[in-house]
């Protein structure tokens, strides 16, 4: 975890979504039943950061091992239901084109069920993230939740199409929204971008980032407009979690900040960046968690040379 140099201590942050198994083949390589799900990666990412609170449910054949390296990165498991029944599982296959995932099964199994009961130690948690969910069980655990510093969510184009009402609930309630520029566009019925993020705006979050995977992300508040590159990278391996793994990152480092102001959204932009990055390198959380913070700063470093220019 890094270290703050003025002594402080990160709060903790909350993760509640997915905790399953994948089966990815890509044109570098495959993997049968690895650890994966929403949460996971997200936890992993953020456990860089911040102290991670985990909820989510596993089926009786969930691998203890995979639980096992959660817990070594510092992740709280007591969020974590062992329910008889099997483990949430996810197939599927990217071609040369890294940025489309083709699903060929989902078993929702124990996750079908789910139903998200915090530990009463998890309800006063400052930061939460919501990641990809059904709304209301996103709206569940914002009823659970004390007193946040800052909650975010995540969605996609499934439940804006089937569970709108209940999204726009979760809308209103949250302080930041992520989601990619194709649901952005479905969800505001534009293409424009920009436009999109001003409507999302106007439905209560006070920040919209819209993740564009290998072309960065931009984040839209009611005051300004912020850019983020993608990193330039030889070799992806798998791009499975990216976008969990940069919700992760981002929500982690402003817990480790303490301070959710728009001079930290941008700079947790850039380290949700870093990890998604890091991410794709290998298949399941594999490079995640053989990371260390002296490269995760190197990255970050990086991001900068690259991203950065004199006024004019």
């Amino acid at each position: 975890m890094l270290e703050r140099t003025d002594g402080g201590q990160a709060q903790p942050a909350l993760i509640v979504g997915s905790i399953g198994l994948d089966t990815v083949q890509t044109p570098f390589g495959s993997v049968t039943d690895a650890l994966g799900g929403a949460a996971s990666y997200a936890a992993a990412a953020a456990s860089f950061y911040a102290p991670v609170r985990l909820v989510g449910v596993v089926g009786e054949d969930f691998p203890s091992p995979y639980l096992e390296l959660l817990k070594a990165r510092g992740v709280d498991l007591a969020g974590v239901e062992v329910r008889s029944g099997r483990t949430f599982r996810w197939s599927g296959y990217y071609e040369y084109d890294l940025n489309t995932a083709h699903t060929v099964s989902t078993h929702l199994n124990v996750f079908e069920s789910f139903r998200p009961r915090l530990p009463e130690a998890y309800r006063d948690s400052p930061y939460l993230f919501l990641a990809n969910i059904d709304p209301e069980l996103q709206l569940s655990v914002l009823e659970q939740v004390l007193h946040p510093a800052l909650t975010l969510c995540d969605t996609m184009n499934y439940w804006i199409e089937s569970k709108r009402k209940h999204l726009l609930a979760v809308l209103e309630r949250v302080d930041v929204v992520l989601l990619n520029d194709a649901e952005a566009r479905q969800l505001c019925d534009t293409t424009n971008l920009v436009a999109a993020a001003r409507s999302i705006l106007g439905m209560g979050p006070r920040a919209v980032i819209i993740k564009k995977g290998e072309h960065g992300a931009v984040m839209c508040t009611g005051r300004s407009h912020f850019s983020a590159p993608s990193f330039p990278l030889e070799e992806v391996r798998d791009p499975t979690g990216a976008g969990d793994s940069f919700a992760g990152g981002l929500v982690g480092f402003l817990a480790y900040a303490g301070d959710p102001c728009e001079r930290n959204l941008r700079k947790a932009i850039v380290f949700g960046s870093v990890m998604a990055s890091y991410n794709v390198e290998d298949f399941s959380l594999n490079r995640l968690l053989s990371l260390t913070p002296e490269l995760v700063l190197e990255r970050y470093r990086q991001f900068h040379d690259i991203s950065h220019f004199e006024q004019a």
